[in-house]
């Protein structure tokens, strides 16, 4: 035998046969940690290496973080399933020809908003992109000096112009912008004004000393308004609600209400407060939208029939008013505090373990900055955010003041059993 085997690597294949036993990852997968590994002089980093790869796959997990649209595990949570058919994406039943994937969904949505027509990208990022590209290429676009925000991502309005062909125009301060500094912007002859955008910087709020010009003084100028709502409010009446709209969507500019202050088009997101998939939304005049849809953008940017399909089905929920049952993010925000309360007592009645505590939610995802939802959560003493993130079916809560709370209205009923099982697991009585 030479004496020089022993310090020897293992194979690439063996050590990936032998990571197999452990791991159910495709054998490519592991032949790469096991490379990897051995590359790097320590084969015993393969087993480290598959390991983090298994918890980087996307899965399903319970958010007990209180925050209902979490940007970081998918915003607006849907349910969606269809058999595995071919569908009528791109074809007329009714002539057998060619048809159009934003012909239906189109009407449900500019019928949803009080809109001439609608057109669906993938996201509201896309639709601005979209519409600057399509209606202000090579002109200006006015924007409020108060109104060009960074949001998540570092997407800041000033580069979406700059790549879209657009020439940003600042209008008024940062904390100030009246009617007049729009009236200047579009009456200079420096200027060719394709647009007044006005953007929602839905991910803050600016107090004290302020002042905004509203759609329908906007809309006076003569120049095509876009309005960016940005979270996908559709009404603020809320008329899918048996009651009145809730407190915390107070101020929350919605998309009907935008289209009669005289806004010729608005943009928003699919995933967020409107509780679909991700995608973003074109609604307003017919002319505009059809500029849009002919641009060679528009097909770059189209969705595909999955996120259509699920979001066909979030525009009848509205539609039907079927909204509180059918679309998990409102029933989540609907549901009573007495209810949830009721739900904390039985979980912390068949665990022993918590005690109930009431807490505040968040709407998220950039959606009504400063609002909160009253909710229900159960408090754990420690910081076990570790051990739930491990669980075969991951549970994400948070730490307030070194002790752990699951906020239930950002929780499913359906994922108590879940919450319980997390609790009995825990180090704690």
């Amino acid at each position: 035998m030479n004496p020089n085997d022993s310090q020897r690597p293992p194979s690439v294949d063996a050590l990936a046969r032998d990571l197999a036993v452990r791991h159910d990852l495709p054998h490519a997968v592991l032949v790469d940690c096991a490379r990897s590994a051995i590359a790097a002089g320590n084969p015993a980093d393969a087993d480290r290496l598959a390991t983090e790869f298994h918890t980087s796959l996307l899965r399903d997990v319970v958010n007990a973080t209180g925050v209902l649209l979490h940007t970081n595990l998918g915003r607006a949570p849907i349910h969606f399933s269809r058999q595995a058919r071919a569908s009528t994406l791109e074809f007329d039943l009714a002539t057998g020809e060619r048809g159009s994937r934003q012909s239906s969904i189109g009407k449900l949505i500019a019928t949803m908003c009080g809109a001439e027509a609608a057109l669906v990208v993938n996201n509201n990022a896309a639709a601005i992109m979209l519409v600057l590209g399509a209606l202000a290429d090579g002109r200006d676009v006015a924007v409020s000096r108060g109104e060009s925000v960074e949001i998540g991502g570092g997407f800041r309005i000033p580069d979406v112009l700059e790549q879209s062909g657009a020439r940003l125009i600042d209008v008024g301060t940062t904390n100030r912008t009246r009617l007049r500094d729009y009236a200047k912007a579009v009456d200079s002859k420096k200027n060719d004004i394709a647009l007044l955008l006005k953007i929602h910087p839905s991910n803050f709020s600016v107090n004290g000393f302020v002042e905004e010009t509203p759609v329908s003084q906007l809309a006076t100028l003569g120049v095509p308004v876009v309005a960016d709502i940005g979270s996908g409010f559709i009404d603020e009446t809320c008329p899918w609600l048996s009651g009145p709209a809730p407190s915390w969507l107070a101020g929350e500019p919605a998309a009907k209400q935008a289209l009669q202050a005289g806004a010729s088009l608005v943009t928003f997101s699919g995933d967020k407060l409107l509780g679909g998939p991700q995608c973003g939304i074109i609604a307003g005049n017919a002319d505009l939208i059809a500029q849009c849809n002919a641009h060679p953008l528009a097909r770059a940017l189209r969705p595909g029939a999955l996120v259509i399909s699920a979001l066909q089905d979030v525009a009848l929920a509205y539609l039907d008013k079927r909204v509180t049952t059918d679309i998990p993010f409102w029933a989540m925000a609907t549901t009573t505090v007495e209810a949830l309360r009721i739900r904390a007592q039985h979980i912390i009645d068949t665990t022993g373990v918590g005690k109930l505590v009431e807490t505040s939610a968040l709407p998220g995802a950039g959606s009504t900055p400063g609002a909160s939802i009253p909710s229900i959560g159960i408090v754990v003493a420690g910081n076990h955010l570790s051990a739930l993130r491990n669980r075969p079916l991951p549970v994400i809560a948070r730490v307030v003041d070194g002790s752990t709370v699951f906020d239930l209205r950002s929780c499913f009923a359906h994922d108590d059993d879940e919450l319980i099982a997390a609790l009995k697991s825990l180090p704690v009585r």
